[in-house]
């Protein structure tokens, strides 16, 4: 069975809501997702324990600058997402797709932050990660900003999740 949950993107609220999402229905994985700048699929490898809105506001209005998600956390968390084969999947089933080292320092990394700073202190042995998407093109008409369709998005997740799924 497949849960999709939203995570609100307001910056004192993402680590309950992660936390609580996985309390409540004990995945067997946790694949999320989040928009990012590229026209292609991104594999996130590194999450890192830092915000810095600089650019940009969380949509409460924060706009933490230099900020530890958590005091005293880990610098640094890997996937916990076979990346590479994963990344030969995807590629293999015509969707652009790559390895990606850094998950940005906004919204998208505090979430796999706090997603793998859980599993690991709960010692959950599960496979988690994070994988950035393109927008759709919709979103982007007036730009020339990268893009890709929502068919091949979803082709690309789909094969994430069931080769990650045959690993269970």
């Amino acid at each position: 069975m497949i849960k999709v949950e939203e995570v609100p993107l307001r910056f004192s609220e993402i680590r309950g809501t992660i936390e609580g999402n996985i309390k409540r229905h004990k995945p067997a994985a946790v694949i999320s997702t989040g928009q990012g700048g590229g026209s292609w699929l991104n594999l996130e490898r590194v999450a890192i324990n830092i915000a810095d809105a600089t650019r940009v506001t969380y949509n409460c209005g924060t706009k933490p600058q230099d900020t530890p998600l958590i005091e005293g956390g880990p610098v640094a968390y890997f996937t916990g997402l076979p990346v590479r084969k994963l990344l030969e999947k995807v590629r293999g089933g015509g969707v652009p797709a790559d390895i990606s080292n850094s998950a940005g320092a906004f919204g998208c990394n505090q979430i796999f932050y706090h997603l793998m700073d859980y599993t690991t202190r709960e010692k959950l042995d599960i496979p988690a990660g994070f994988i950035h998407v393109p927008k759709l093109p919709e979103q982007v008409v007036a730009t020339k900003e990268p893009h890709m369709s929502l068919d091949l998005i979803t082709r690309g997740l789909e094969i994430v999740v069931k080769e990650v799924a045959s690993d269970l």
